[in-house]
């Protein structure tokens, strides 16, 4: 059985449902992230996992047990805020101190459990500053020791990196990922940001206008989306039109040549069917196709370097525009107007079915 199942959750404000039936299983010991755009509802089921919201409808279960109507404290989850939400006026074992102290633990194994966090984060030295003496990611470790130190078996998480600059977001990053290893609770973690989640999770769930889109591995997502949203949404994508031969269901007509789908044997197409084809931008490359990949023309229509990558935005025959990014041991300094021969490896081709027209 899960850990933590939500079964059929709905929050709803006046007319409007932030969160619509919402299904959910986190396994035990599971770094689960929530991803999605501002307002997809992602943080309102945070707060609904952690007893601050009740729902409209729906259930929340802890090891079988119903915990839908229990408040914040009875629930016993850590909670690591957006905005850290530390003390000003108490120092950093104290502020560590401060979810033992109010459940009464008694004061030898207060001191030994509040040495073991200050290990763990790696603070020990800075046991008697303030807040204010602290940098944004000592102040987030102290934030993320005080929500574990009482050992809750989940740890809910709000975008707590979004305050640091990129540097410092990416060795929080790894800290997370270390203090998750280490402790084995479960992490549910809310976050926008698309890199975090691929690169700190077990599974991510992919949230849109208050519903799950899809959820899965960070490789089967990036590699295997079922979905435009997602496709769209997690890293960047080349979404164009393709075609099924009107004689052969198998073969493909997109980029302005011809190739062998290689679809799974989830998808089925018809002759002539009209389909989506995706295509990663680090996946094109320069050059003479192998005998695996796919070879077409395009025309460089701007270049630029970004650091480690030469980014270009070409035009293939069929009119369409994509992105490619080669790597520096690959760049062509490419000029605007020339002529490119490009090659995909075809098991990198994606191909879903065509998107619906919006209502």
């Amino acid at each position: 059985m899960a850990l933590l199942v939500v079964d059929q959750l709905t929050k709803t404000y006046g007319s409007v449902d932030a969160l619509s039936d919402i299904n959910l299983a986190i396994e035990a010991g599971q770094f689960v992230t929530l991803l999605g755009p501002s307002g997809s509802g992602k943080t309102t089921l945070l707060m609904l996992l952690a007893g601050f919201t009740a729902p409209t409808r729906g259930r929340i279960h802890l090891d079988g047990r119903d915990i839908t109507q229990l408040d914040p404290e009875e629930r016993a989850f850590g909670f690591v805020f957006q905005g850290y939400a530390l003390f000003p006026h108490l120092n950093v074992a104290d502020n560590i101190a401060f979810s033992l102290r109010v459940r009464n633990w008694p004061r030898a194994r207060l001191n030994a459990r509040l040495e073991e966090m200050l290990t763990l984060v790696g603070l020990e030295r800075l046991a008697d500053r303030k807040p204010r003496e602290l940098s944004g990611g000592q102040q987030q470790r102290v934030a993320i020791a005080r929500a574990l130190a009482f050992g809750p078996r989940i740890l809910l998480l709000d975008e707590p990196l979004s305050a640091l600059d990129r540097m410092l977001r990416q060795a929080m990053q790894r800290e997370l990922t270390r203090l998750h290893r280490r402790t084995g609770v479960t992490f549910v973690y809310v976050t926008h940001d698309q890199e975090e989640a691929i690169g700190m999770s077990d599974h991510i769930v992919v949230f849109n206008q208050g519903r799950i889109v899809e959820s899965g591995s960070p490789r089967v997502l990036y590699r295997s989306p079922s979905t435009h949203f997602v496709a769209r949404f997690l890293g960047e994508n080349n979404l164009i039109s393709g075609r099924f031969s009107g004689h052969d269901s198998t073969l493909l007509e997109a980029l302005g040549t011809s190739f062998r789908a290689l679809c799974s044997s989830e998808q089925t197409y018809e002759c002539g069917q009209t389909v989506t084809v995706w295509v990663r931008p680090e996946d094109i490359r320069i050059g003479a196709p192998a005998s695996d990949e796919i070879g077409f023309e395009a025309r460089v229509l701007e270049s630029s370097f970004v650091g480690p990558a030469e980014r270009i935005i070409l035009q293939a025959a069929s009119g369409e525009q994509l992105t490619a990014t080669l790597p520096a041991d690959a760049a062509v300094n490419a000029t605007e107007g020339q002529l490119l021969a490009c090659r995909i490896r075809a098991a990198s081709i994606g191909v879903l079915p065509r998107e619906p027209a919006p209502h």
